[in-house]
């Protein structure tokens, strides 16, 4: 969030007082202590400037972002864009002290903050130091200590957070997570009372409450045991079971039909028999996510109320088991390239969706892991790549949205004429509208977000954002984003913005050219 304080309640630029430097302050609150609120972090900035004749023009707020990345911190980036592109009004900047650059695990990303800073000629203060930052030798060499030191607390307070969540694991308290069909999660107080259960999208809100695991309605406790009766009864294959859930009209706990994959985790998850298992994979201090053996995991056994027997689970495992078992690795490899030949990617779920093809967990126990494997057939990812298909699918929507658009101002009144080189529309041959096209994104707790970029290269004067339905198939509705408002490359949404977003939205496109003309008219008087 930036805050500009150089404006009035007129709208007029307030008149610096005689003496004073214009500078902008940046303040960042994880939710680590209450010492380093904004608040606080602003009353002491304020009382810095107020000693060192520094009028505080601009605030910059990055709140609840956590200091290990850069990635997701808006006010940060927004700060560093003012001041390399020349937009910067002010000549320094006042920070709380060194960690509020972040924390970052190689002290040298911090530096380079303040650095890009220098080179744009504009100084850094940070006023709860007890070091003026001149540049001299015994400066360089405390903020030198101090951005490692900063890194090494991220690092002592993971081992705890670690510990600590490990330790309720073993308690037998659910960490996280949606609960899966056929199971529900349930709110108790810290001497095991049962308070409530937790819809999904929420969570606990006193800290010494804790969450478990409990068998949900009867009719999906029934569902649940029927499927493991199916796959090791009946020897039905996975497919065949997502097929039958899906004649019935059965939706899953995130109310998307079954697939193939969505019977095999129903199948291998220990919850299912009460078990807690925790830490299959990590990605300590945001710097590398990846699988842990089975010899890291952290468990409970017995921690809630099963939903099937432990015997029909241990049957399913050894049927899941013997699939693998019955290929050599000479034929498990064959079939994995040939799965990349086709999908052009490999990922977990794409693996479980295969039929007569071992699941993920096996190819990752056969080599060790699913990178090993990946990499023996030639592929090898650096990030979960199942957005390539979607941005596929949307690439070619494009251009039928694009002729939607048209025909909306056409019927409106309007003339629209398309670019040929850069998709451009050039509307009754005053102004330019881009469209862009914002893929749907459900997160782990069923929300859903879209992140619009916006084409600066092209500097358009509107540009038509267009959100996706879940699924990504059609769209939901329109943003009509006036140049004046691209403070930022990237804007990012949720299911309902109110009026943080500073833009109009559209869910029907004949309103597109009637705005877009109202606002040129404001534009040019």
């Amino acid at each position: 969030m930036v805050i500009d304080w150089s404006q009035t309640g007129t709208g007029k630029p307030k008149e610096v007082e005689r003496g004073r430097t214009r500078a902008a302050a940046y303040v960042r609150m994880s939710t680590e202590h209450q010492k380093y609120s904004t608040d606080n972090q602003l009353a002491v900035i304020q009382r810095y400037a107020d000693r060192r004749q520094y009028e505080i023009a601009r605030t910059y707020t990055d709140s609840g972002k956590s200091g290990l990345r850069l990635v997701g911190r808006d006010a940060l980036q927004a700060l560093l864009q003012d001041v390399e592109s020349g937009l910067a009004d002010f000549m320094a900047i006042l920070v709380y002290d060194v960690s509020r650059w972040g924390r970052f695990q190689d002290p040298d990303e911090a530096a380079a903050i303040e650095l890009r800073c220098k080179h744009a000629g504009i100084v850094v203060h940070y006023c709860a130091e007890q070091f003026e930052n001149d540049g001299s030798i015994g400066s360089s060499i405390v903020k030198t200590v101090k951005r490692a030191m900063a890194g090494e607390y991220s690092r002592e307070l993971s081992v705890k957070v670690f510990a600590g969540q490990a330790n309720l694991i073993r308690l037998g308290f659910r960490q996280g997570g949606a609960p899966g069909f056929g199971l529900r999660r349930v709110l108790v107080d810290q001497t095991g009372n049962r308070k409530a259960e937790l819809a999904r999208g929420e969570h606990k809100s006193i800290a010494t409450d804790r969450v478990v695991l409990v068998p949900g309605p009867a009719g999906e406790v029934t569902l649940v045991q029927q499927i493991y009766r199916w796959f090791v009864e009946d020897r039905l294959g996975e497919r065949q079971i997502a097929g039958m859930l899906n004649d019935r009209g059965v939706l899953t706990d995130l109310n998307r039909p079954w697939t193939r994959g969505a019977v095999h985790q129903l199948l291998i998850n220990e919850k299912y028999v009460g078990n807690n298992v925790w830490g299959r994979t990590s990605f300590k201090l945001k710097q590398v996510h990846k699988r842990n053996p089975p010899g890291m995991w952290v468990r409970r056994d017995g921690a809630f109320e099963p939903v099937v027997p432990v015997e029909a689970f241990t049957a399913a495992q050894e049927i899941i088991e013997a699939r693998a078992l019955r290929m050599s690795d000479e034929t498990m490899l064959a079939k994995l390239e040939e799965v990349l030949r086709q999908k052009g990617m490999l990922s977990g779920l794409i693996i479980d969706e295969v039929d007569d093809l071992p699941s993920s967990s096996s190819y990752a126990s056969r080599f060790g892991s699913l990178l090993r494997a990946y990499a023996l057939v030639g592929f090898v990812p650096d990030r979960d790549y199942r957005y390539l298909e979607i941005n596929r699918q949307l690439r070619q929507l494009h251009p039928d949205i694009i002729k939607d658009v048209v025909r909306g101002i056409d019927e409106a009144g309007g003339r629209a004429v398309q670019d040929a080189g850069t998709d451009l529309l050039r509307i009754n041959s005053e102004f330019t509208a881009s469209i862009v096209i914002a893929r749907c994104i459900e997160t782990c707790a069923g929300a859903l977000r879209w992140k619009i970029r916006l084409d600066t290269a092209l500097n358009p004067d509107l540009t038509i954002a267009v959100r996706m339905r879940r699924g990504n198939e059609a769209p939901l509705d329109y943003y009509l984003l006036p140049r004046l408002d691209m403070h930022e490359a990237v804007l990012r949404l949720c299911e309902f913005n109110g009026l943080s977003l500073d833009c109009y939205r559209f869910d029907s496109l004949f309103h597109l050219y009637d705005m877009a003309a109202r606002k040129q008219m404001l534009e040019t008087g």
